[in-house]
């Protein structure tokens, strides 16, 4: 890290009578640590020492909002006016704003609302549509609002205090939320395991099925094949709830029940909607079934949009191959929004190629597959191969100007996240950051200012701020920005020693890191290539290095050995399968060899089914990044559907699997 340069970035904002010695570093330090444990006491002793420091904004906003709910107003609105127009001060606005939500002190929240400038926390959204309701009344209430708060009632995964009650308040008051949208909250919450959610919704809507909820949550089978009987919406709504409960854990149990006992006595709204459920948790289970549970939907527009995304799934697995109608018709019942996402985009352009039979269909998918073409992404880059163009890189965007660079280089908050950032506050460096950069200040960040921003980070080495900055570009694409490629001389020389693929290693370590060296996951993984330590020390043994310990995981050659080695091995054994290799690299190498069961895939098809969406995003990311890398260090186009082959069965001819992969 280009400490020194970050701090000579940063005197630009020092204040003359600041010449006086800078406060130790280690009080930030200190106070982080301090806020962590809540130890408010510590918080407070230290506060005076982080005066003057380039981060005492930090320092202030950790010691009162540990106290925030003790804090008095004027101490509120002192921090505010002090630390005006910072990331900090939005952010203890926000901390503010949800107690005054959870106080219920509307008034209050209204008069401070407009003032918050991030608006991104769901929960809080949800209070500010209810404030607005409360003070303009059901005749004043913007016809949008209802569907604002049931997007994100929906979106939440937990049942959060905020969009909870504005959605009891709209449903209780029949003000555009109904108990339809009541009872589609429960689905959703039950088939994600989210009780707590669940309970809030039936609450809302039937508070009398509370009892029930309880028995079919301690039994569903049991509860299933009791003596109730659908008498009523609430009944139905309860063994649909108990269906998907039975669902999440005993497909064909449940599936047995709903065909042969439940099925006619729920709504065909209900019915579609389980057996939907059904299809996806066979698709996520690589099931054959799954397409026959959903040949049961009579009415797609009855599911929901991840239900449809699980059905082109199911689709794209059929045991007799890709059911290019099915693509079709669940494509067409998503909503406008899911409609538009490049990966439906593309699905739904080749089943039209492989099922029409008209020009009228045939311009319809190339008209589809030139909107999202671009070497931006996995479908961006597979919509060009559609269309007879391989992955090249684009021209680089007109210079930045000196004048262009100034204005980065002197913006506080960008210089106040790097300052946090190279001292080891990167948690708090980055949301600084990401604040300055998005749209939250007054007029924003356009296109060259954010390729400026993404420079400076370039330049001080801060890749994954540079790579993240940079791809927020729409017009402009500045490859080496966004595919940047330090440790270059180390990583070329190990993999010309193991005959590893440089771009493959590059793709891999773009996204598993960003390149940060000093990077670790909530799991354990560290360092530039996120190794496990149990699979560190595995692969030194392999490798035959000796004296090996965990700690060296953060010294970069020994990181870059470690995980170029591990990935050749998985690559090796899973036959030199970029996709599945990427997926054991994420998920462990017994989960994707399980995955190539089935029916031979092309390589997208596969990459889209698998099961987990962490893994399913990092497989589609990591070879698209390799196909990119491998222009830039070829210097000639590339093709991503040849880095995807197809997957299927081991081929019995394959040496067998390295069992013993951690």
């Amino acid at each position: 890290m280009k400490l020194r340069s970050i701090l000579a970035s940063f005197a630009v904002l020092l204040v003359a009578g600041a010449a006086q010695a800078q406060p130790k570093d280690d009080v930030l330090l200190d106070m982080q640590q301090a806020f962590r444990q809540n130890n408010k006491a510590k918080l407070t002793a230290l506060l005076p020492a982080a005066q003057g420091h380039v981060l005492e904004a930090w320092a202030a906003y950790w010691e009162l909002r540990a106290r925030l709910d003790t804090a008095s107003t004027s101490e509120v609105q002192a921090f505010f006016t002090k630390y005006a127009n910072t990331y900090q001060e939005d952010r203890l606005r926000a901390d503010w704003l949800m107690q005054l939500g959870q106080r219920r002190d509307w008034d209050t929240f209204a008069a401070a609302w407009p003032a918050y400038r991030m608006r991104d926390e769901r929960e809080l959204r949800c209070y500010s549509l209810l404030v607005q309701y409360l003070q303009d009344g059901a005749a004043k209430m913007p016809a949008t609002l209802p569907d604002e708060v049931r997007k994100y009632w929906f979106a939440q995964r937990d049942a959060d205090d905020g969009c909870t009650l504005a959605a009891s308040r709209l449903i209780g008051e029949k003000q555009g939320l109904t108990t339809a949208d009541g009872w589609r909250k429960a689905r959703l919450a039950m088939e994600a395991n989210r009780p707590r959610a669940v309970s809030a919704a039936v609450e809302i809507v039937a508070p009398e099925a509370l009892p029930a909820l309880a028995d079919l949550n301690a039994s569903p089978t049991k509860f299933l094949r009791s003596k109730i009987v659908a008498a009523s919406r609430v009944r139905r709504e309860i063994i649909g709830l108990a269906l998907i409960k039975l669902a999440t854990s005993d497909i064909d149990n449940a599936a047995a029940l709903l065909d042969s006992k439940w099925g006619p006595q729920l709504s065909p709204e209900e019915r579609d909607w389980i057996w939907g459920v059904l299809g996806k948790q066979a698709a996520q289970r690589m099931l054959p079934e799954a397409t026959s549970y959903y040949q049961h939907v009579a009415r797609d527009s009855y599911l929901s949009d991840d239900l449809l995304a699980w059905k082109v799934r199911a689709a794209l697995r059929a045991p007799n191959g890709i059911d290019w109608k099915m693509v079709q018709q669940a494509v067409n019942a998503m909503s406008d929004e899911a409609r538009a996402d490049p990966a439906w985009t593309y699905w739904k352009a080749r089943a039209l190629l492989a099922t029409g039979k008209t020009e009228a269909n045939r311009a319809e998918a190339q008209q589809m597959l030139e909107k999202i073409a671009s070497p931006k992404g996995f479908y961006e880059q597979l919509a060009m191969e559609e269309l007879g163009q391989l992955v090249a890189v684009p021209p680089k965007p007109a210079p930045l100007t000196e004048a262009e660079k100034a204005a980065v280089r002197q913006d506080p908050g960008l210089n106040r996240a790097l300052y946090a950032i190279a001292i080891g506050l990167r948690p708090e460096g980055v949301r600084e950051w990401n604040y300055t950069t998005n749209l939250h200040q007054a007029g924003g960040m356009g296109e060259r200012d954010l390729l400026a921003a993404a420079q400076y980070a370039c330049d001080r080495e801060v890749w994954d701020r540079c790579i993240n900055t940079s791809e927020r570009t729409k017009a402009e694409f500045d490859v080496d920005q966004r595919y940047p490629m330090p440790f270059k001389d180390a990583v070329l020389r190990r993999t010309r020693e193991i005959g590893l693929d440089p771009a493959y290693v590059y793709g891999l370590m773009r996204q598993e890191s960003r390149f940060v060296m000093d990077a670790r996951s909530n799991v354990g993984a560290a360092g530039l290539m996120q190794v496990m330590p149990a699979t560190a020390r595995w692969t030194a043994k392999k490798l035959g290095m000796t004296g090996f310990t965990v700690d060296q995981l953060h010294e970069r050659e020994t990181n870059i050995a470690i995980g170029t080695g591990y990935l050749k091995l998985v690559l090796d054994d899973f036959g030199g399968s970029m996709p599945m290799a990427a997926a054991a690299y994420n998920a462990g190498p017994g989960r994707p060899r399980n995955w190539r069961n089935g029916p031979v895939l092309e390589g997208a098809a596969w990459a889209e089914t698998v099961p987990f969406q962490e893994t399913r995003d990092y497989v589609k990311k990591v070879v698209s990044n390799t196909t990119f890398y491998a222009a830039i260090l070829s210097g000639q186009p590339q093709s991503l559907k040849a880095r995807l082959g197809t997957v299927g069965p081991r081929d019995t001819a394959q040496p067998p699997s390295n069992t013993d992969l951690p």
